[in-house]
């Protein structure tokens, strides 16, 4: 996967002042809570490593996280905490649409149907789970769908039943 950045993250990607999400990808990939405020104090040289260090294979997965845990620690002086990693993310599943994405999705009068879902690289299906959270801030939920090309929809409808 390159690094890639969403128009609906255009405003903060210059100064890197929010963790954009390929890199909160890859903190649910390693398992690691960063904090907004350890973020702030991660030089932007290293923010950007951050964005662009790979983080697929087990080794990767590996190096990412040690790597991350001592940035935070240069700053901080302690360790960010560890949270339980998903053996299968449903951002990795291009068979099923999640079905809090699906509730999402039907709260601002759209639909997603499984073809544009399987259609989505990876990253893009994780930036629609994370952002239908109950507990996410809901204004880039539109735009990424907007982005992403997901209204209106084209193929069979996936319902809740």
């Amino acid at each position: 996967m390159s690094t890639e950045f969403f128009h609906f993250e255009a405003d903060f990607l210059a100064t890197l002042r929010c963790i954009p999400m390929v890199v909160r990808y890859k903190l649910d990939t390693c398992g690691i809570k960063l904090k907004l405020a350890h973020w702030h104090q991660i030089s932007l040289l290293e923010r950007d490593n951050l964005v662009t260090l790979p983080c697929f294979t087990p080794g990767e997965i590996e190096n990412y996280q040690n790597y991350l845990k001592e940035l935070v620690f240069k700053y901080t002086g302690t360790y960010p905490s560890l949270l339980p990693t998903d053996p299968h993310p449903s951002w990795l599943d291009p068979t099923t649409l999640p079905k809090q994405l699906i509730e999402k999705v039907e709260t601002i009068g759209a639909k997603i149907v499984l073809e544009q879902w399987q259609d989505l690289t990876p990253l893009q299906r994780f930036v629609l789970v994370k952002l239908s959270l109950p507990s996410h801030e809901n204004k880039n939920f539109p735009k990424a769908m907007a982005e992403f090309h997901l209204d209106p929809p084209t193929g069979s409808v996936i319902t809740n039943e």
